[in-house]
């Protein structure tokens, strides 16, 4: 694998280490819900797109790392998995129109005529400048099903802790009618994630019965999920006037600043029905023909008064924020008003997030004490089946499906 850096014990989560890169999004150009799953040998696309902020391009070239279940990388040979060298430009970029932040806007397709892929499973996009392969300023995350396991799922709210409460519980089966040879109860990993937050990630290994070559999930601790609650929204489409949750909109030093209706918490509000876009962000502008590039970056203010104490550091979620962490999306307190703020620019269109504490007892951030765990809450859950034989040099990703309990 050679001008690849090595990736064990290091994050192969979707980040960016650039601070000018902005707006990545991994998405489906023929389904904006669908999740970043393609199926292998099919004519499904994915797009990875990003902006980079400033007035001129970039020569840019991208590789591929295929991943095991768990995202670290497997031990295939780049030809194992491509049909090519690991190493591709980036032809398909363009400057942004009339903006009064300056963008180069990139774009790439996947599966990729340079790099055409041959197996399935997990699969991880770094992009690098054209002189500096070692310098990886963003990476992604997409996979590559076989689709030869169908997987039936279902939701419920009568869960082994309690009958609605503040939990859902799935239930599921895996056929494995096309794969007579494999052992159910020692060849499969199963792994579900919860709104595309990573931190959320269920792994199973054994399923509870077999019946009808059909391997049956059910009744177990890691079907259990935290219901969580719908996600909060606002909408910069327009910067005329105050478009969805925004109290004000003012240009000031440059470019256009979005203040947001001050937020509190909902933990113990009664459940409010919306229909969400899952924690997704959707690029967009009313007066724009390609949104792509038309579409102005705005300074966006939150406040939060979280109501009782929160004894731990509180932060933004959301597909924008690419579920890290970090100082970028820290709401700060401030003495004055008694409130926390964070100020964000985000390319205008329409944004779901929600805020999670982290503290030192719990190992990931979680949004329970502010947004309250509602167990009416419209959740999407993408459930993967792994095959992973004894001697395998890597794991296949031969079905997946998205469950949503709406």
């Amino acid at each position: 694998m050679l001008g690849i850096p090595a990736l064990f014990g290091m994050d192969t989560g979707q980040n960016v280490f650039r601070s000018t890169v902005r707006s990545l999004q991994v998405s489906n150009p023929n389904n904006f819900m669908g999740p970043p799953v393609i199926r292998l040998g099919s004519n499904e696309k994915l797009n990875i797109n990003f902006d980079i902020i400033g007035e001129d391009s970039e020569y840019l070239r991208f590789r591929l790392i295929h991943c095991n279940s768990d995202w670290q990388p497997s031990r295939l040979m780049e030809n194992e998995y491509l049909g090519n060298f690991n190493d591709a430009t980036i032809d398909d970029y363009a400057y942004s129109n009339n903006t009064y932040v300056h963008y180069v806007n990139y774009n790439i397709e996947i599966p990729s005529p340079q790099l055409p892929i041959l197996r399935s499973g997990n699969y991880l996009l770094q992009v690098y400048p054209e002189h500096d392969p070692d310098e990886i300023i963003l990476q992604a995350r997409f996979a590559v099903s076989e689709g030869i396991t169908p997987v039936n799922a279902g939701l419920t709210t009568r869960t082994d802790k309690g009958f609605n409460s503040e939990f859902q519980q799935l239930f599921f089966n895996a056929d494995l009618s096309a794969l007579p040879n494999v052992n159910p109860y020692q060849d499969l990993i199963i792994t579900i994630t919860q709104n595309n937050r990573p931190e959320t990630v269920r792994v199973l290994k054994h399923p509870m019965r077999v019946t009808d070559k059909k391997a049956v999930f059910e009744h177990s601790p890691e079907l259990i999920f935290e219901a969580g609650n719908e996600y909060r929204r606002f909408e910069t489409v327009r910067t005329d006037y105050p478009g969805m949750h925004i109290d004000k909109v003012d240009f000031q030093n440059g470019m256009w600043n979005a203040w947001l209706q001050q937020d509190s918490s909902r933990k113990h509000r009664q459940y409010v029905y919306d229909n969400t876009q899952h924690g997704r962000f959707k690029i967009d502008d009313y007066n724009s023909t390609d949104p792509d590039l038309g579409a102005d970056y705005v300074l966006v203010h939150f406040s939060l008064d979280p109501g009782e104490r929160q004894y731990g550091e509180i932060y933004l979620d959301g597909d924008f924020t690419n579920h890290t962490y970090t100082e970028s999306n820290l709401m700060r307190y401030d003495w004055n008003d008694g409130l926390y703020h964070a100020s964000i620019p985000l390319k205008q269109g329409s944004y779901n997030y929600q805020y999670v504490v982290k503290t030192d007892k719990e190992k990931v951030p979680l949004p329970a004490s502010i947004e309250g765990n509602k167990y009416e809450t419209n959740n999407e859950y993408l459930i993967q089946v792994f095959l992973r034989t004894p001697g395998s040099r890597a794991d296949r990703l031969i079905g997946s499906t998205l469950l949503s309990n709406l």
